[in-house]
């Protein structure tokens, strides 16, 4: 099941992503989990289940704004250099340990909202990542027994300006507004295909720019859960994105950025494809809330 958060008539709802459109659940089991966070932090996937059996969609594809999966307060933390073809790529030795940051909720937007370069930068990147969704509350959890804390998951691109990133700092240049974007959707575990058969894949105006294979992290997502609960509590919702492949535009020659008008798309097996077009922010018409 691939479960979503969005708006309509300016209201935040969640519900049933289906190839056909969206079944609410909001208006259906709302009473009882009033978010996408409250279903998943009330072990209620079984009662989404069942609330959209045999039910038509209420919302098309195009006619609701997505968020990014939520509209709630989750942390986002990530990985960088985690695929062995990325590794080789950055020329990056071996590291023992997960290089690992902190990303903003306000840096990401939601499916088919626009990416918004910042304003008088040019080094905006893009970074395709699987990226997992906790289901339960959980500290110091072992690598054998993380996976029983996993809802699901969902696609994260990593937007980066490479300038802040190399001249200033990782979580400076990981962190502008706007310049990330996650979803379309969670897919929930149980849907979900063995990672051998769970390909990443990055298309820039069409053209492949990043394609690997989840089974390819040098640490993988049981690993990735138990290190980040050792450090902190990890609470429903809560996301950790995996790393992303070789072919970002930084490393290519000439670097590849993106530029107003360009449209990326990001597909996941299982998950779907998360698609944003890049704006810049001098071409705003209205000041960010």
């Amino acid at each position: 099941m691939k479960l979503c958060s969005y708006k309509v008539g300016g209201k935040n709802q969640y519900g049933v992503m289906t190839d056909e459109g969206i079944i609410d659940l909001s208006s259906r089991i709302g009473r009882n989990y009033s978010t996408l966070v409250s279903l998943i932090s009330g072990q209620a996937i079984a009662v989404a289940q069942e609330a959209v059996a045999g039910a038509s969609p209420d919302f098309g594809l195009d006619s609701v704004t997505f968020l990014p999966l939520t509209a709630e307060h989750v942390n986002i933390f990530c990985v960088g250099v985690n695929y062995m073809d990325h590794r080789a790529e950055t020329g990056r030795t071996e590291d023992q340990f997960p290089s690992a940051f902190a990303k903003f909720q306000e840096s990401v937007v939601g499916h088919n909202e626009p990416l918004v370069r910042p304003r008088g930068q040019v080094s905006m990147d893009f970074e395709v990542e699987y990226a997992v969704v906790i289901g339960r509350s959980v500290r110091n959890v072992s690598a054998e027994d993380a996976l029983d804390y996993v809802a699901g998951y969902t696609i994260l691109n990593d937007g980066t300006i490479r300038e802040y990133q190399y001249e200033r700092s990782v979580f400076q240049g990981k962190n502008f507004w706007h310049t990330g974007a996650c979803g379309p959707c969670m897919l929930t575990r149980d849907a979900a295909p063995d990672w051998a058969d769970t390909f990443v894949e990055t298309r820039l105006n069409g053209d492949v720019m990043q394609r690997s294979c989840v089974d390819q992290l040098i640490m993988d997502v049981p690993f990735l859960v138990s290190y980040f609960s050792r450090q902190t509590l990890l609470k429903p919702g809560d996301i950790i994105a995996t790393g992303t492949p070789a072919g970002v535009g930084h490393r290519r020659e000439p670097p590849v950025y993106l530029k107003p008008g360009d449209v990326l798309e990001m597909e996941i097996t299982g998950i779907g494809v998360l698609r944003n077009t890049v704006i810049d922010e001098s071409d705003l018409v209205a000041t960010p809330d």
